[in-house]
């Protein structure tokens, strides 16, 4: 049943895209990987595409006040409309060589999605549970979000979420939180058409084939993608605006340090973790897990000028590949905060000698 849906989904979208990127769909379908429902879903490409926080096939049609941050294009369509009163910070690409180049790469990653087999079919309302990483499906044809979901990387940053649905509705006030250092960028949504909630706030990639409807004072963190059809966006009259902005986190750096290398069993040895901003001198705080391999051994808090500490005297016989995540967080400035994006560092050897 899943193979022919997805070979019928196929042709549908072969049928309602002009024929060069239905080549590159295609092409992009062919070479997706299937996966087992162990396996971790490999990344999904946006190329060009990744400096754009709207992009549609037709028009971009704005009301009230709105804030996008990032390019806005529309491709093969010129029209864009409503800005102002909504502010886009960043290009407006209408149909030029840049704005087709944007949803080829849109297509593609389209395409790759497509051509993946699901992990798990799950249940349409995501709203109040957890969800680890992998590619999962609607058992009712569409997703909708009603309070909070969650969304839980385990500790691995790099952790892919996929949701491939006919369609994407979240309820008014919902919200995604992201945990285990999940990341916005990792997150994509695979719909016909998505429907954000008023005042939602929604994280991650809408790849939509018709339409995406943002809601007024909905908050979105990364792409609002429509490949044959518009985003419509609804501002709002006065502020807070609506405000669809790609992810802006700050890049961290992780280093990891042993008291004792090589240590004989039973006896405690020191991790110690220090994580670091590329730029800047603000110093990132928030939960630092240590692994053991694959097992998580100990978690610890990084915090200005008191790096992450875990101390173990239950390491056996042997060599031992430690890992430092920090999961990433806000950090308090000013009374501001900035959110830091996670990081790992490089495997540590620990040997341990009998």
């Amino acid at each position: 049943m899943i193979i022919s849906k997805h070979r019928a989904f196929r042709r549908n979208i072969r049928g309602s895209l002009p024929a060069a990127l239905a080549i590159v769909l295609a092409m992009g379908a062919l070479t997706g990987t299937p996966v087992s429902a162990r396996a971790q879903q490999p990344p999904v490409n946006l190329g060009n595409a990744r400096s754009y926080a709207v992009m549609a096939g037709t028009a971009v049609i704005n009301t009230g006040l709105t804030r996008v941050v990032g390019r806005l294009g529309v491709s093969p369509g010129t029209s864009v409309t409503g800005f102002p009163p909504g502010f886009v910070f960043g290009r407006v690409h209408r149909g030029d060589s840049e704005a087709a180049s944007a949803m080829a790469d849109v297509v593609a990653a389209y395409a790759d999605i497509a051509g993946r087999a699901p992990d798990a079919t799950v249940q349409s309302e995501l709203g109040g549970t957890a969800m680890a990483p992998g590619l999962y499906e609607s058992a009712g044809g569409g997703f909708t979000i009603n309070g909070t979901l969650t969304l839980d990387a385990q500790g691995t940053p790099g952790a892919v979420f996929i949701f491939r649905a006919d369609t994407l509705t979240t309820a008014g006030v919902s919200n995604i939180s992201l945990v285990g250092g999940a990341q916005e960028n990792n997150v994509f949504w695979e719909v016909d058409s998505a429907t954000l909630g008023t005042y939602s706030v929604f994280r991650g990639n809408i790849l939509a084939l018709k339409s995406i409807m943002v809601g007024a004072g909905a908050v979105l963190h990364s792409h609002a993608l429509a490949i044959n059809e518009t985003v419509i966006i609804q501002g709002t009259p006065r502020r807070p605006a609506t405000h669809l902005a790609l992810p802006d986190r700050p890049s961290t750096t992780t280093t990891l340090t042993s008291s004792l290398n090589p240590s004989t069993a039973g006896q405690a040895v020191t991790f110690t973790a220090t994580v670091q901003a590329i730029t800047g001198s603000i110093v990132p705080t928030g939960r630092v897990i240590f692994r053991d391999g694959s097992t998580i051994i100990g978690v610890a808090r990084h915090g200005s000028g008191v790096p992450a500490v875990f101390t173990t005297s239950s390491l056996a016989v042997g060599a031992h590949q430690i890992t430092a995540i920090y999961l990433g967080g806000k950090t308090a400035v000013n009374e501001a905060w900035i959110n830091f994006a996670p990081s790992v560092s490089p495997v540590l050897i620990q040997t341990v000698n009998s």
